[in-house]
């Protein structure tokens, strides 16, 4: 199938059938799609939705993201995970702001200079935002370009990735090419998905070829499987007798960088000893409660939380600006960790 018919089709099937409501299509611009890309990045639609309404509603343009505190940025994206992409948002719209006169960039190469912006993100702002001709591949038009040629191997090879590059800038029209953008994505997000996909609702599956040969269950290949490690710590529940538990600041980069978080010890050290030693505090009764565990990309995290009453404490601790006693009751925002933000509603 041409290029041109490939992408015929998917238009006729868009106009029909295309998802045309989505928050972040009305009043687009730059600011509004960058957001909601960044947002989606290993996140489905579904989810994204309720964040970028309070997101916007919080920071309704470029501007007012650039002049926030890294906090109050991490506040309104808690619970959404891999929150560097959120460190990234706000670095990237200080860039803009300061760099760019508070305008995107409009060439391919300046937009993927921007932290947290690669490829087919810059591509997808360019095309969606600006109406230029930029190829995308994300996981959904992965999904279908792999699944339409039937191609080998896991999309993560150089190889691979490059077939589907050129497969990409091959289909991707020179007209309505916003429109063409979103066709492709709906196309994988609503018939062409991972498991149970609607082949027969398919705008272009008489040339499909995964579909002709009944392979479609096989693609995308996989990623080759490696076994994830696991990593234990404990989770210090300190409550003062105010009820209020100590929060400790994680480190800017790294896993939930810059979040405020519990703080943690190995599961070999001594307790006391530990919260005299490192938060200047006397701990009192220890209530050991159950394990959790959260998963991140490259590994699994094994919680012990221990629920810890304060007897005294030191108020040097909060001299560095790295610890602070935190009240759920209260209106202070502070950017929690999902499993954190749920292991303290249980306690607190």
């Amino acid at each position: 199938m041409s290029g041109f018919r490939f992408s015929q089709r998917l238009l006729n099937w868009f106009d029909h059938h295309g998802r045309k409501d989505l928050p972040w299509q009305q009043a687009a611009n730059p600011y509004r799609v960058w957001v909601s890309e960044i947002m989606l990045q290993q996140t489905q639609v579904a989810t994204v939705i309720p964040y970028y309404g309070r997101f916007m509603q919080r920071f309704p343009g470029l501007e007012s993201l650039a002049d926030a505190d890294q906090d109050d940025v991490l506040y309104y994206w808690s619970g959404l995970g891999y929150y560097s992409r959120a460190r990234n948002l706000h670095k990237t719209a200080r860039l803009v702001h300061d760099q760019h006169a508070g305008q995107f960039p409009q060439t391919l190469d300046e937009m993927m200079a921007l932290p947290g912006i690669g490829r087919s993100t810059a591509g997808a702002i360019l095309s969606l935002a600006c109406g230029q001709r930029q190829p995308i591949l994300d996981g959904n038009v992965k999904r279908v370009l792999t699944r339409f040629h039937a191609i080998e191997g896991w999309s993560g090879n150089r190889e691979v990735q490059n077939e589907l590059w050129e497969l990409a800038e091959r289909y991707t029209p020179r007209k309505r090419v916003a429109d063409y953008t979103q066709a492709i994505m709906d196309l994988g997000a609503t018939l062409c998905t991972r498991s149970r996909p609607y082949c027969d609702a398919c705008p272009v599956q008489a040339a499909c070829v995964a579909h002709a040969q009944g392979r479609v269950g096989e693609f995308p290949y996989p990623k080759p499987k490696k076994n994830i490690p696991v990593r234990k710590s404990c989770f210090l529940i300190l409550k003062n007798r105010l009820g209020e538990v100590l929060l400790q600041k994680r480190p800017p980069a790294g896993i939930w960088g810059g979040l405020w978080s519990l703080p943690e010890c190995g599961h070999d050290e001594e307790i006391e000893t530990h919260c005299r030693e490192q938060y200047g505090l006397e701990a009192g009764h220890i209530e050991v409660l159950p394990d959790r565990r959260h998963t991140f990309t490259h590994f699994h995290l094994q919680i012990q939380p221990l629920c810890i009453a304060v007897k005294a404490f030191s108020d040097k601790i909060m001299e560095s600006g790295e610890f602070v006693w935190y009240n759920s009751a209260s209106n202070e925002q502070r950017g929690l960790p999902a499993p954190v933000r749920r292991l303290l509603r249980g306690v607190i």
